[in-house]
C-alpha cells in the first residue's frame, strides 16, 4: 500500500515544473545558521476556509527566515513569501500538492517562487522518502495528517542538522504544542515578522490581518500552547494524530481563539451585519426555493446597489445598501433571501453624491436614497467611464420593474458560497487623514480605485510614506462588527498620477500578465534573422502562393500582421478570393513552454501606448507577421465566388506567400477611390470591396445586426507619451471590407472543423438575449416616439434601420450603441457541450462561428488552426483537443482573458482621456442616455465617454430654489423642473463642460457640467 502511494506521487513529481531537492539534502553553505518549518492555522470562515498545510524552510544564510500556513492562509500569506527578504527556502512536497489542489492561483504563485533563481526556493520530496513519509492514522483527518507530516520533516531536519536551529512558524496553538512536545521550536507568524523588524520592517505589514496577534494575544496564545504541550505525549512520528474535536490540539487552539483580539473585540463592539447562515440551512433553503443563488453584480454608478440574477424569480433581485449586501462584494457567489413584497424597493432614482459630514451618524448604515451610506465621506459620486459596448453601466435590469410603482424584487444576502476576493489584491490609495503621534503601527482605510469595492481597513507602519502612493492591498476577512473588511498591505506601485504607475494599476486591476517571457519560452523561438527555406516550399502539404497579388490592410502602426488578402478574376468570370493567415502553429507546438504560456495568456492586450503580447516579440513582429515584401508561411482559405458573391467552392491549405504591400485602411481606401490606379493590387482591392458589400448585404438580409460602439483614437507625443489629441475613430469602407473577409473565413472554418470533429471543436457563439435585457432600450425608444421589434435579430435589425431622425444624423448610431448594451458577450465553447442549435451567433445571424484569423494575438485561433490542420488531413488531432474537460477549461480561460484584455484596453483609454483633460477644459456635444431625479447620464460622442451631470449644484442638499427642483417621469423618460422651464428627455442634445477634479483619496476624475449649447463651436456639433 505504501509502495503504491510512493509510485503515484513519484509519477506526478516530474510533471509540474517544480525544482526538486533531494531527500538527503544537507546545508553546505558555511554561513548556514538555521532552518524554519512554518505553518499557519486554519481560518474560521466557512465560506472560504481551506485545509491546513505547512511549508518547510531551510535558511542557508542569516538571518533566519520563513514560514508556513494552512492552505487558505498560505494563499493569503503568499505576499509574505514573495517579499525579497524571504529566500533560501525548502518547501515540502506535501504543501505543493495541497496548494495546487485547493487553489490554482496560489499554486501558480508558489510555482513561480520555486522557479525564481533569485528566491532560491526548493521542493523537498518528503512524500517520497521513507523516513519522512507518514501514513494517515485511523480516524485522522487529511488536515491533521499533513500537519503531522510537516512536523516529521522538521524533526528529521533537526536531527540531521543539529547546528542549524529548526523553527516552526504557525499561529495554530495545537500544532505548536505538538511540535514543542517533539522538541521543535515554534513561533507565531506575527512574532516572526517582528523578529525581522531590524532588517525587514515591512514584513509586519504583509501579515494577513486574520493571522495577526498583538503582544497581548501572543502571550495568551503562548500560555495556551504551554498548557497543551504539558498535556501532550508526543510520538516519534510527529506527535499525536489528533483525530479531531476533543484533542489537546483543538483545546489549545480553542483557548487561543477565545482569547484572540477578534474574540475580545466581538464582545465589546456592536454587531453590524447578520451572521451568514450555516451551509446546511443554505442548501436546504436553495432546494426548497426559499433562497436564490447567483453572482452579485455591483452598480458602477452606485456601489450601494447590486443585482443577483435568479431564474426562479424570473428577473434580477435588487440588493439595496451595504447592510443587505451583508459583507458580499462584486463577483461573490451569494445566497439571497427574497424580502416580503411590502419591503421591495425601486432602484435609486437619483445620481449618488459625495455626502457631507452630516450624512454620517444615523445614515452610516442606512441606504439613503441618494446613495449615502457607511462610506459617505469617501466621495462616492460616480465617475466618468469609457462606454463598454455590451454592458450597461447600471446593469441591464436597471430600468425594468415588476410593480407599477417601479419597485423590484428585493432581497438580502444570507450567505456567501464562494468569495471573489482577489489573491492578487486591489489597487488604490490610503484615505488621507491625520496620522497623529503614538504607536508606529496605524489602522488606516484603503480606498480601492474601483468604486464597486468597499474601503479596506489595514494596519501599517508606513502610513506617512504611503499617503501619496498607489499601492496594492489584499482582503483577509470581514467581521460582523466591522464596517469594512480587514486586509493587509502587499506592495507599493509608485506615486499617484504617474502615467506608468496608473498603467500598472489598470493592468493589475484587470489581471493582465505583464511578466517577461521565461528563458524556456524564448528557447522555443527560432533565431533571427529567419527566412523561408527550400524545405518549406518543398513541403507537400504547403502550396507555393508567392505569385498571387496578396496584400494586408491594417490600422496604422500595426506590426503583428495576422492576415493578408487577395482577389483575382478567373477566366470563367468568377473571382478567386484568398484569406491568408499567419501559420503560427508551425512555430508554436503543442505542449511546449511557449504553447503553455500562450494558452495561459490567451490574448494580446492592446493599450493606448503599448501592447502586451501573447507570444514573444520576434514571432509577433517578424517571423509570423505577414509583412510586406517578405516571404512568410501562412494557412490559406481560398474560395471561388461568383460576381454576386455566391460561394462556388472553398479549400484550405498551408502555404508560402509574399505580401506585396502592407497597407493601412486609409491607404487601401485611397487606392480604391483613385480611378487612375490600375495596378494588380488596387484592382484586386476594388473587386474585394464590391464582393464585401454584397456579402454584407446577404448577412444583413439574414438578420445580422449592424451594431455600433464608440471608439476613439489618440495622437500620442512620442517623447512624453502623453495624448496630444483625441477624437472619434473613423470607420472606412476598407474596415468593413476586411471585416467581411474575416467573417467569411471564420464561418467556413467553423463548418469544416465541426463536420470532422463534431464533439471537440472550439467555437464561438453569441446567445440570444433574454427579452428583459431589451427593456431599457424599449423604454427609451418608446419615450422617443418609436418602437423596436426585438422578437428576433432580423426584426431588430429592420427596426434599427428605421430608427432615424432627419434633424439628428447621430441619432441612429446612438440607438445602435444602446442596443449593443442589451447584448450578452460572445463566448468560446466546446462543440460537444451544447446542442448544434445552440451554436447560433445572434449578432452575426450565423448558425456557426469560430475564430481562425488572428492566431498571433488570440490563442483560440491557435487551437482552431490545429483543428483545421487535422480536419484536412495534414496533421494529427492533438490529444488535448480530444479531452472535453480540458477543452472546457481552455474555453473558460479564453473567455476570462478576452474580457480582461477588453476591460484593460478601455481603462487605458479612460486614463489617457483623463491625462488629456488634465491641463485643459473643453465644451463638447453630448446626448442624454438616462434621466434621474437630480441629474442626467450623458454620452459624449467625440470622446466616447459616459457620465453623470447634476441638474442641481452638488452642494445643494437643502436647495429651496423652486426652479432647481426636478420631477422624474420614468415612463416618459423625462425630468422636468418644478416651474417647467427646464426639460430633458432621453436622446436629447445637450452640451457639457469637461474638466478634471481631484476628489477624496487622490481620485482624479473627469467631471461633466451642463452648459448652454450655444457655447459649442459649430464644427463640434455631432448632429
Amino acid at each position: 500500500m505504501q509502495k503504491a502511494v510512493y509510485s503515484k506521487r513519484r509519477a506526478r513529481q516530474h510533471q509540474d515544473g517544480f525544482p526538486l531537492l533531494a531527500a538527503c539534502y544537507t546545508a553546505t553553505n558555511p554561513c548556514s545558521t538555521s532552518a524554519v518549518v512554518t505553518s499557519v492555522p486554519s481560518c474560521s470562515s466557512t465560506a472560504h476556509c481551506l485545509r491546513l498545510t505547512s511549508v518547510l524552510v531551510v535558511v542557508v544564510q542569516p538571518p533566519c527566515t520563513r514560514l508556513t500556513h494552512d492552505l487558505h492562509c498560505l494563499v493569503l500569506q503568499m505576499d509574505f513569501l514573495e517579499h525579497p527578504a524571504i529566500k533560501d527556502v525548502v518547501v515540502c512536497r506535501t504543501v505543493v500538492e495541497e496548494v495546487e489542489h485547493r487553489n490554482k492561483a496560489g499554486g501558480q504563485r508558489l510555482k513561480a517562487l520555486c522557479q525564481s533563481p533569485t528566491k532560491r526556493f526548493f521542493v523537498f520530496s518528503n512524500e517520497h522518502h521513507k523516513e519522512t513519509y507518514v501514513k494517515e492514522e485511523p480516524g485522522e483527518s487529511p488536515n491533521d495528517r499533513n500537519d503531522r507530516a510537516i512536523r516529521v520533516v522538521a524533526k528529521w531536519y533537526a536531527d540531521r542538522l543539529p547546528s542549524m536551529p529548526i523553527l516552526l512558524l504557525t499561529n495554530d496553538a495545537g500544532n505548536l504544542a505538538a511540535a514543542a512536545a517533539m522538541g521543535i521550536t515554534g513561533m507565531t507568524l506575527p512574532s516572526y515578522a517582528r523578529s525581522r523588524a531590524a532588517d525587514a520592517p515591512e514584513l509586519q505589514d504583509l501579515v494577513a490581518r486574520q493571522e495577526f496577534m498583538d503582544e497581548d494575544d501572543a502571550t495568551l496564545a503562548a500560555e495556551a500552547i504551554a498548557a497543551a504541550a504539558a498535556a501532550t505525549a508526543g510520538s516519534a512520528r510527529g506527535g499525536p494524530a489528533g483525530p479531531g474535536p476533543g484533542s489537546n490540539r483543538d483545546a489549545a487552539a480553542a483557548t487561543a481563539a477565545a482569547n484572540s483580539s477578534s474574540g475580545q473585540r466581538s464582545s465589546k463592539r456592536k454587531r453590524l451585519f447578520e451572521q451568514h447562515r450555516p451551509m446546511s440551512d443554505i442548501q436546504a433553503g436553495i432546494a426548497a426555493g426559499r433562497y436564490h443563488q447567483g453572482a452579485l453584480r455591483v452598480n458602477r454608478f452606485n456601489p450601494f446597489e447590486g443585482w443577483v440574477s435568479s431564474e426562479a424569480v424570473g428577473r434580477d433581485i435588487l440588493i439595496s445598501g451595504r447592510i443587505d449586501m451583508n459583507r458580499a462584494i462584486d463577483g461573490d457567489i451569494v445566497v439571497v433571501e427574497l424580502l416580503p413584497e411590502s419591503q421591495w424597493k425601486a432602484p435609486s432614482r437619483v445620481l449618488p453624491r459625495a455626502a457631507t459630514k452630516q450624512s454620517k451618524g444615523n445614515q452610516l448604515l442606512n441606504n439613503a436614497d441618494d446613495g449615502s451610506t457607511d462610506e459617505a465621506d469617501a466621495d462616492i459620486a460616480p465617475e466618468i467611464f469609457q462606454v463598454a459596448p455590451e454592458q450597461d453601466l447600471e446593469g441591464p435590469a436597471a430600468l425594468s420593474s415588476s410593480l407599477p410603482d417601479g419597485r423590484r424584487p428585493t432581497g438580502r444576502v444570507v450567505g456567501v458560497i464562494r468569495r471573489n476576493w482577489r489573491t492578487r489584491g486591489y489597487c488604490g490609495s490610503l484615505k488621507p487623514e491625520e496620522l497623529g503621534a503614538g504607536s508606529s503601527t496605524k489602522s488606516l482605510l484603503f480606498v480601492p480605485v474601483d468604486r464597486r469595492y468597499p474601503m479596506i481597513r489595514i494596519h501599517t507602519r508606513q502610513g506617512a510614506q504611503l499617503m501619496d502612493k498607489r499601492m496594492v492591498v489584499a482582503i483577509d476577512s470581514w467581521d460582523t462588527d466591522s464596517l469594512y473588511p480587514s486586509g493587509h498591505y502587499v506592495r507599493t506601485l509608485g506615486v499617484i498620477g504617474d502615467q506608468d504607475v496608473e498603467t500598472d494599476v489598470l493592468l493589475i486591476e484587470n489581471d493582465i500578465n505583464t511578466a517577461p517571457f521565461s528563458p524556456a519560452v524564448h528557447a522555443c523561438v527560432p533565431p533571427l534573422p529567419w527566412a523561408v527555406i527550400e524545405a518549406d516550399i518543398a513541403d507537400p502539404n504547403r502550396e507555393d502562393l508567392r505569385h498571387l497579388p496578396i496584400c494586408s490592410v491594417d490600422p496604422p502602426g500595426c506590426k503583428d500582421i495576422d492576415d493578408a488578402l487577395h482577389v483575382r478574376q478567373l477566366p470563367n468570370g468568377n473571382f478567386e478570393v484568398g484569406v491568408h493567415i499567419a501559420d503560427v502553429t508551425h512555430f508554436v507546438h503543442g505542449g511546449t513552454a511557449m504553447d503553455i504560456e500562450a494558452a495561459s495568456r490567451a490574448t494580446t492586450t492592446y493599450l493606448v501606448q503599448r501592447r502586451l503580447d501573447m507570444l514573444p516579440k520576434p514571432l509577433t513582429e517578424d517571423i509570423c507577421s505577414l509583412r510586406g515584401g517578405v516571404e512568410r508561411l501562412a494557412f490559406s482559405a481560398i474560395w471561388e465566388m461568383t460576381p454576386e458573391a455566391e460561394v462556388v467552392s472553398v479549400r484550405f491549405t498551408k502555404s508560402v506567400i509574399a505580401s506585396r504591400a502592407a497597407l493601412t485602411y486609409a491607404e487601401a481606401q485611397t487606392r480604391i477611390d483613385d480611378e487612375r490606379l490600375t495596378d494588380e493590387i488596387t484592382v484586386g482591392l476594388r473587386h474585394m470591396n464590391l464582393l464585401a458589400k454584397k456579402l454584407r448585404a446577404k448577412r444583413t438580409a439574414a438578420g445580422a445586426l449592424q451594431l455600433a460602439s464608440p471608439e476613439v483614437k489618440f495622437e500620442i507625443d512620442t517623447e512624453t507619451h502623453n495624448p496630444l489629441d483625441v477624437g472619434m475613430y473613423q470607420v472606412r469602407e476598407t474596415n468593413q471590407m476586411v471585416e467581411e473577409m474575416m467573417l467569411l473565413a471564420n464561418v467556413a472554418v467553423a463548418n469544416t472543423i465541426v463536420t470532422r470533429f463534431p464533439s471537440c471543436s472550439l467555437l464561438r457563439r453569441h446567445q440570444t438575449p433574454e427579452p428583459r435585457q431589451f427593456e431599457p432600450l424599449l423604454a427609451a425608444a418608446a419615450s422617443a416616439g418609436f418602437s423596436l421589434d426585438v422578437s428576433n435579430s432580423k426584426a431588430l435589425a429592420a427596426s434599427l434601420d428605421g430608427a432615424v431622425r432627419p434633424d439628428d444624423p447621430y441619432f441612429n448610431k446612438l440607438v445602435r450603441i444602446m442596443a449593443t448594451r442589451c447584448m450578452t458577450q460572445a463566448q468560446y465553447f466546446g462543440s460537444g457541450e451544447v446542442a448544434p442549435a445552440d451554436y447560433y451567433h445572434y449578432g452575426l445571424a450565423s448558425p456557426i462561428y469560430t475564430h481562425f484569423t488572428s492566431p498571433i494575438r488570440r490563442y483560440a485561433d491557435v487551437v482552431v488552426h490545429r483543428l483545421l490542420a487535422a480536419a484536412i488531413g495534414i496533421a494529427p488531432l492533438p490529444d488535448s483537443l480530444r479531452d472535453k474537460e480540458a477543452l472546457h477549461d481552455c474555453s473558460g480561460n479564453l473567455n476570462t482573458r478576452h474580457r480582461n484584455a477588453q476591460m484593460a484596453g478601455r481603462a487605458s483609454v479612460e486614463l489617457h482621456t483623463l491625462i488629456f483633460f488634465k491641463e485643459r477644459t473643453v465644451v463638447a456635444d453630448a446626448r442624454v442616455v438616462k434621466v434621474k431625479a437630480n441629474g442626467l447620464v450623458v454620452f459624449v460622442p467625440k470622446y466616447g465617454i459616459e457620465g453623470p451631470v447634476y441638474l442641481t449644484p452638488k452642494d445643494a442638499a437643502n436647495n429651496t430654489n423652486q426652479s432647481q427642483q426636478f420631477a422624474l417621469d420614468e415612463e416618459k423618460q423625462t425630468v422636468v423642473s418644478a416651474d417647467g422651464s427646464v426639460r430633458y428627455s432621453v436622446f436629447d442634445k445637450c452640451a457639457v463642460r469637461i474638466a478634471v477634479e481631484e476628489g477624496a483619496a487622490h481620485r482624479r476624475s473627469l467631471v461633466l457640467t451642463l452648459v448652454p449649447r450655444d457655447q459649442l463651436a459649430h464644427e463640434d456639433m455631432t448632429g
